[in-house]
């Protein structure tokens, strides 16, 4: 287990951040002791779901610290903004509200503002943060997660900036608190890091290298979840067909799968994302297998031409995709599938982007994640020159929802008047007058219920139809 050892947190760095910990919660007991009120800590996520899990880590240590979460940033004592890196937009939409921060700063100087993750470990953004936005003092990488309470300790103790950005391919660190969102579901991170290097792709140089957890402490987390009372789990991973390739033992993805199944309390399982180049059909045969995952796939495919798809080093072709969509809906016809796009990538013109439409209209998936090309510095992409315009790209991409709109709502229309088992996770984010759940394929469903139903399986008719969602009413 040699590289185990190479690979997990020496348990003398994880004891040093639980003494970080616990010093950081006496000063603020004392605070509180003396009049204070309870310290207050705000974090807001960018990106993928394991940023949210990373931030689920953030919210865990910063409550045994003794601050309770708020969603006010004017309220809050320290103020974290954990970043992505995969598009300009966010990037610059971080960098804006950074900058709003410093009339905070100025009105309220102990007010600790910090800033971590995927755009932090770019050496560049750390550089631009420390020159450009002195009122922010912390900084730190996605390598630097785990050092966090020592990182703010510095801060708190010694009222000085502190700029942690390390290089390494990462390590993992087990056993340390979350603060899990509110519902019946939870993530769970399985492996970290990337090895594919696809040209357009930040991830791999600012998550490092693939690195799985044993399936010993993924079975643990999990079975801790269930006895919590979670129903469903998602599990984590850049590229989880990759699971266990790093491992001393012999275990795959579909193994871990299995082995999670056999978790008493867990009803439903889903997992994200997968590279089409990995996908097994050990893995396709456990999904149609086990009942307890889900009949849904998030299966990237970012774009439908063979000479795209070679420069952006994905390692497949149109046809070795296609070929294996089928394969996933032979084995299981009613499966929900989704998928990532990217348009307008160096080098595309107008007619290698209708390969792109043709894989919409042969796959009819049920939604797409598209996106427009964002240049990330440092990645080869970044250095390769466009053929289409910011116009035509534009248009491209109109064409592109014009598209999957029409099929999105085509296979949302087939499901009205059925009766579909849904996990409700609480009330709509844009109605707070109705309950809002999952069915098994992913599908958000909109419909009138109590309290009693939230963390509870409702079966539900589906009533009406939107491109992104069904409303239904309960079926007692």
């Amino acid at each position: 287990m040699s590289q185990r050892k190479d690979t997990l947190l020496s348990p003398q760095i994880i004891q040093a951040q639980k003494e970080a910990i616990s010093d950081i919660r006496i000063k603020n007991e004392e605070q509180y002791s003396l009049g204070a009120p309870r310290k207050k800590a705000f974090v807001e996520t960018y990106g993928c779901q394991q940023n949210v899990s990373d931030s689920e880590i953030l919210m865990g240590m910063l409550a045994q610290m003794g601050y309770e979460k708020t969603e006010q940033k004017d309220d809050a004592d320290i103020i974290i903004y954990n970043t992505c890196a995969v598009r300009e937009n966010a990037e610059l939409k971080v960098f804006g509200n950074l900058g709003a921060l410093k009339h905070l700063k100025a009105k309220r100087p102990d007010v600790i503002i910090g800033v971590c993750g995927c755009m932090m470990q770019q050496k560049e953004n750390a550089d631009q943060i420390k020159r450009k936005y002195k009122h922010v003092d912390l900084v730190f990488g996605t390598h630097s997660l785990y050092y966090f309470p020592s990182l703010l300790k510095d801060v708190i103790m010694s009222d000085t900036r502190v700029i942690d950005v390390r290089d390494t391919d990462g390590k993992i660190a087990e056993h340390y608190p979350l603060q899990r969102a509110k519902g019946p579901c939870a993530w769970v991170s399985v492996m970290y890091g990337c090895n594919n290097f696809c040209s357009y792709c930040i991830v791999p140089y600012v998550r490092g290298r693939e690195r799985s957890r044993s399936k010993d402490a993924i079975v643990a987390e999990v079975e801790q979840l269930a006895s919590s009372g979670y129903k469903e789990i998602t599990l984590l991973g850049q590229n989880v067909n990759s699971y266990g390739k790093d491992l001393d033992e012999h275990i795959d993805f579909a193994d871990l799968l299995n082995a999670v199944c056999k978790i008493d309390g867990i009803e439903r399982i889903r997992f994200m994302t997968s590279h089409p180049k990995d996908i097994s059909d050990k893995l396709i045969d456990t999904m149609e297998s086990q009942s307890k995952i889900c009949k849904q796939l998030h299966l990237p495919v970012q774009a439908g031409n063979n000479r795209v798809l070679a420069a952006m080093n994905r390692h497949y072709t149109k046809e070795e995709y296609l070929e294996k969509i089928d394969k996933i809906k032979a084995k299981m016809p009613d499966i929900t599938l989704t998928t990532d796009i990217i348009v307008g990538f160096p080098g595309e013109t107008k007619e290698e982007f209708a390969d792109t439409l043709d894989v919409l209209k042969k796959v009819r998936y049920d939604t797409i994640f598209s996106f427009i090309y964002s240049k990330r510095p440092g990645t080869p992409a970044a250095t390769m020159d466009d053929v289409l315009t910011a116009q035509e790209k534009k248009e491209c991409f109109s064409a592109l929802l014009d598209v999957q709109d029409k099929i999105s709502y085509e296979k949302n229309k087939a499901l009205e008047g059925k009766i579909l088992s849904v996990l409700t996770e609480g009330y709509s984010k844009t109605d707070s007058t109705v309950l809002s759940g999952r069915t098994e394929g992913g599908k958000i469903v909109n419909f009138a219920g109590s309290d009693e139903c939230i963390g509870k399986f409702v079966n539900v008719k589906i009533t009406d139809v939107r491109t992104w969602s069904l409303i239904g009413e309960i079926i007692e």
